[in-house]
This record gives structure tokens, sequence and C-alpha cells, in this order.
């Protein structure tokens, strides 16, 4: 791998690192947890039948795992959360780097999760298509004052 040549982050990208962006409300809803366990392949009927759900000491039916609901946002409004995708214009590629979900409680039909987001980590790489960078956002999901769950994505711009 090549050195990097020139720094791509810039300032005005270390200027968003630890900036909490504002709120968003991501509903969760029984169509959205059936739709997504089925899209996973997940056949589990706590999370398809209520009476199952009900049945198994869940109030509601509970949302599989890495379903946290859909953000409620307006029609032209920007994605929820700090960028990670296109903050330097000489990097016009993105790929997935990874992403964790560490969920703190069960995350039930019918919530209405707060989520906060804020860019954590940015690093600069040299890589066999050239520089890359790295971004790092984490995202706390509340339901009251309560954390259910933190999301840790990674984006790799290239």
């Amino acid at each position: 791998m090549s050195e990097v040549q020139e720094d791509l982050i810039t300032e005005e990208i270390r200027s968003l690192i630890g900036v909490e962006w504002p709120p968003v409300v991501y509903e969760v809803e029984r169509t959205g947890i059936r739709m997504w366990a089925r899209a996973v392949g997940i056949e589990d009927p706590v999370f398809h039948d209520e009476a199952e759900a009900r049945r198994r000491g869940f109030e509601r039916l509970p949302a599989p795992p890495g379903f946290l609901g859909v953000p409620r946002v307006l029609p032209g409004q920007p994605e929820p959360g700090p960028p990670i995708r296109g903050l330097n214009p000489r990097l016009q590629r993105s790929l997935n780097g990874g992403t964790e979900v560490e969920l703190c409680a069960p995350i039930l039909a019918g919530d209405e999760l707060v989520a906060t987001s804020r860019i954590v980590e940015v690093k600069q790489r040299a890589g066999r298509v050239g520089p890359m960078l790295i971004i790092t956002r984490e995202t706390a999901f509340r339901r009251g004052q309560a954390t259910v769950a933190r999301v840790r994505a990674t984006v790799i711009n290239y």
C-alpha cells in the first residue's frame, strides 16, 4: 500500500467529531417488526405472533435483533444524524465498514425511540484503490430516559 499523500481530514471534518446531532424519533411498529423478521429469515413466532409474544413475557410484539424502527422524517429532509458519506469531495465512493448493535433492553411494537448521533472517530488510511477516509458514527436509542440500544456504524469513503 502506498502512503497517503495529503491530509484528507479537513478542519471542517475535525469540527464534526463529538458534535451531537438533533434527535430523531424512530417508530417501532408491528408491520415493520414482521417485515424485518421475514426479510432476514427469522421464523421465530415471537416476532410474528402477538399471542406468542405475550406467552413469552412480552407485553407487545418484540423487535428482532437489529431492528430499531423507522426514522420519522419529512420528505426532502436530509438523512438523520451526522453525515458519514461525502465529507471530502475527492472521495466519491462509500463502503460499509461494519455496524455493531448493542441491545440494552427489549424494543417493543408501539415504542417511539429517540435517537441521537455523533461522529466519534475519523481516520485516514492508504489503500490499494487510493486514499480512504474511515468515519465512525455512534447512535444512542432511548425510550424515555433509558438507553435501549447503541449502534456503532463505520463507513469507508474512497
